[in-house]
């Protein structure tokens, strides 16, 4: 499946430094900045700093350092906010797509954390 990637969204304009961020980790491969809309009280981005859409682009396109790089500083800030196994624990989330509500069409994880998340989802009629 051939995946349009738009360098015109908003993670590719903070990766070329038009626009500023509050950045927790920058690696060669993964940049990891605040949320500037927080829904918990740790909300983290983390992105690739490669052109990838969603998780599966990432995932199937991806070189084996990003995908390394990528997990291993998303393991490392979790550790770093106390949110790993010893802490309280975390959330992470990827939306792709319409039917996923994604909203910048640049793969990106969630790391949600610092209260209870309440369910994974409220189902709908």
């Amino acid at each position: 499946m051939p995946y349009a990637y738009d360098d015109q969204n908003i993670f590719a304009k903070i990766l070329r430094g038009e626009i500023p961020n509050s950045t927790v980790a920058d690696t060669e491969h993964t940049l990891a900045f605040r949320d500037i809309a927080p829904k918990a009280p740790e909300h983290i981005l983390v992105i690739p700093k490669g052109p990838y859409v969603t998780a599966d682009h990432f995932a199937n396109e991806a070189s084996e350092a990003e995908i390394a790089d990528f997990w291993r500083t998303l393991g490392k800030i979790v550790i770093e906010i106390g949110v790993d196994e010893e802490g309280k624990g975390h959330r992470l989330i990827a939306n792709a797509g319409v039917d996923g509500v994604q909203e910048v069409p640049h793969f990106h994880m969630h790391i949600l954390a610092g209260r209870p998340m309440g369910p994974m989802l409220l189902m709908r009629d």
